[in-house]
C-alpha cells in the first residue's frame, strides 16, 4: 500500500494500538448488544416493535448529536501542547504560570475561520481565530484573539450587525457583497483591518505559518500590585507563508479542510509548530498621554515605541483524540482570567466579557465548564455554585451559601491583593466614534510603509475582485475611504473597477 499521511492513516494506527480484544458493543447505559444489525419486528417483515430499547438508545442519541454551532469561528481545527516560560516578566505579572523560568503549563489551541459556517473552505479571505486556553495553576486562562492585531470595529454594540454582514441575506440566503461594502463604507473605522485582510496575510497558508495577537489590551499586575498596560503577540516559528489568491480558490474545491488536514499531518509526523509568544508593555502614565486611544481594537500599538518583549514559547504535540469532545466541545473567554491578569477599558473586550461566556451557556449548558476539555483541572473547584444540566461534580456535602460557618470555601487574600484599582470620570453617555477618530492613519503606513510594491499591487487585485459585484454606490463610496487612505490605492483600485461600474445603476 502506497504510503498515506497520518490523517489517512488515523484509524489504521487506532488500530495497531488498540492491544487486547476490542470488546463488545453497548447501549448507552452499558447493556451488551447481541444484534446490531437489524431491528426487532413482528415477523420477518412485520412492523417494528416500540420495545427495542437498543434501537431507540440509538436513535435518540443520533437525532442529538449536533449540537448549535458557533455563531463565529465556525469552522476550526485544535491541538494541545503546552507553554514554556523562557523570559522572567515577573516585574509585570504574578501570574503563575509566569512565575519562574522553565515553568510549562498544559495548553489547547483552536484555529479557526471566522465567518463561514462549519462546512465552509479553510482557503477563504477571512480573519483566523487563534484561541488559546492555559490550564494554570490558578485556573483557566483563555487569551481569545485572531491572527490580525486589529479589529473592523471598536464598539461592540456593533458587533451583531458587522457579524450579520459576513453571513447570508436573509431573504436569498446567499453571500451578499452589497451587505459586507455597505457596513465597511458606513463605518470607516473598518479600513486598517479591511487593508490588512486585503493584504497577502489576508489568507494564510493553514493554522502553522500566520501569527497571532491576543488584540485587545490587558492590565497585568505584579506582585506588589503595580499595573501595566499590555498587548499579547504569538509569532510564528515557522515563517509567514500566505496562499496566492488562485491556489486558495483551487483548494477550496479540492481540499476545503486544508488547514485541518495540514496541521494534524505536521503533528501526526512530530513537526510541532511553535510560536514565541511576546507582550507589548505600556505604563499607565504613557498610556494616559498616548497621542491614540490604546484601548481602541482598530489601533496598533508601534513596535518603535512599545517594542515586543520574549515572555515563553507554545509548542503544539498532541492532535486531539476525538474531535467533538475535544474542539467541537471547546469554549474560550476573555472572562477566563486569572490572577495578575485583568480586562482593559476596551469597549470590544469589554463586550466579549459577557458575550463568548453566554453563547458557551447557550451551546453547551449551564455547566459547560465541567466538560473535560473545558475543566480547570489543575486545581480543585470550590464555590457556591450548585446544580443545573449536567452537574457532574456538584461539590458533594459542602455548604452552598456565603458566609458560613460550615468549612466552606473563604475568599483568597493573594487574588484579593492582585487587584489594581484604577481612577475612572467622565458622562454616562453613548459615543460614537466612528466619524470622531482617526480612522486612516495608521491604515495608511501600514499600506505605504508595510506592503511592498507587489503586495501592494496584490491588495488593489484583491479589493477589485471582491468589490466588483458591489452596487455602483458603493464602489464609489470604497473608493472615497480608500483614497483616503492612501491617493494611489483609491486612483488603482477606481481603475480596477471602472470595467464593472456599468453593471450597477447608482442609487
Amino acid at each position: 500500500m502506497a504510503s498515506r499521511d497520518p490523517a489517512s492513516d488515523q484509524l489504521v494506527n487506532y488500530k495497531k494500538s488498540v492491544k487486547d480484544s476490542p470488546g463488545y458493543i453497548t447501549t448507552k447505559y452499558g447493556a451488551p448488544v447481541g444484534v446490531k444489525t437489524a431491528i426487532q419486528t413482528i415477523g420477518k417483515n412485520g412492523p417494528v416493535l416500540l420495545q427495542d430499547v437498543e434501537f431507540l438508545d440509538e436513535i435518540s442519541s443520533f437525532d442529538r448529536e449536533r449540537i448549535p454551532e458557533r455563531v463565529v469561528h465556525a469552522k476550526g481545527a485544535g491541538a494541545f501542547g503546552y507553554f514554556q516560560v523562557t523570559h522572567d516578566i515577573s516585574k509585570y505579572s504574578a501570574a503563575k504560570l509566569f512565575e519562574s523560568i522553565g515553568k510549562e503549563t498544559p495548553i489547547a489551541v483552536r484555529f479557526s475561520t471566522v465567518g463561514g459556517e462549519s462546512g465552509s473552505a479553510d482557503t477563504v479571505r477571512d480573519p483566523r481565530g487563534f484561541a488559546v486556553k492555559f490550564y494554570t495553576d490558578d485556573g483557566i486562562w483563555d487569551l481569545v484573539g485572531n491572527n490580525t492585531p486589529i479589529f473592523f470595529i471598536r464598539d461592540p454594540t456593533l458587533f451583531p450587525s458587522f457579524i450579520h454582514t459576513q453571513k447570508r441575506n436573509p431573504a436569498t440566503h446567499l453571500k451578499d457583497p452589497d451587505m459586507f461594502w455597505d457596513f465597511m463604507t458606513l463605518r470607516p473605522e473598518t479600513m486598517h483591518q479591511l487593508i490588512y485582510m486585503f493584504g497577502d496575510r489576508g489568507i494564510p497558508d493553514g493554522y502553522r505559518f500566520m501569527n497571532g495577537y491576543g488584540s485587545h489590551t490587558y492590565k497585568l499586575i505584579n506582585a506588589q500590585g503595580v499595573a501595566h498596560w499590555v498587548k499579547f503577540h504569538y509569532k510564528t516559528n515557522q515563517g509567514i507563508k500566505n496562499l496566492a489568491v488562485d491556489k486558495a480558490a483551487e483548494l477550496a474545491s479540492t481540499d476545503p479542510d486544508y488547514s485541518i488536514r495540514d496541521l494534524y499531518n505536521a503533528i501526526g509526523k512530530g513537526e510541532f509548530p511553535t510560536y514565541t509568544l511576546y507582550i507589548q508593555v505600556m505604563t499607565m502614565a504613557q498610556a494616559d498621554g498616548c497621542k491614540f486611544n490604546p484601548f481602541d481594537l482598530t489601533k496598533i500599538w508601534p513596535h518603535s515605541d512599545y517594542p515586543l518583549i520574549p515572555v515563553g514559547k507554545l509548542v503544539l504535540n498532541r492532535n486531539p483524540k476525538n474531535y467533538f469532545a475535544e474542539v467541537e466541545q471547546i469554549a474560550f473567554s476573555p472572562s477566563n482570567l486569572v490572577p495578575g491578569i485583568e480586562p482593559s477599558p476596551d469597549k470590544m473586550l469589554q463586550g466579549r466579557l459577557f458575550a463568548y461566556s453566554d453563547t458557551h451557556r447557550h451551546r453547551l449548558g449551564a455547566n459547560y465548564l465541567q466538560i473535560p476539555v473545558n475543566c480547570p483541572y489543575r486545581v480543585t473547584v470550590s464555590n457556591y455554585q450548585r446544580d443545573g444540566p449536567q452537574a457532574i461534580n456538584n461539590q458533594d456535602q459542602a455548604p452552598n451559601y456565603f458566609p458560613n460557618s460550615f468549612a466552606g470555601p473563604q475568599e483568597c487574600p493573594r487574588a484579593q491583593r492582585l487587584r489594581a484599582r484604577y481612577t475612572v470620570s467622565g458622562d454616562v453617555d453613548k459615543y460614537d466614534s466612528g466619524q470622531t477618530e482617526d480612522n486612516f492613519s495608521q491604515a495608511t503606513v501600514l499600506y505605504k510603509q508595510v506592503f511592498s510594491d507587489a503586495e501592494k499591487q496584490r491588495t488593489v487585485a484583491n479589493l477589485v475582485g471582491n468589490l466588483k459585484d458591489a452596487a455602483g454606490f458603493l464602489q464609489e463610496r470604497a473608493v472615497k475611504l480608500l483614497t483616503q487612505v492612501h491617493p494611489d490605492l483609491g486612483s488603482k483600485v477606481s481603475a480596477g473597477l471602472a470595467p464593472f461600474k456599468k453593471y450597477h445603476a447608482n442609487l
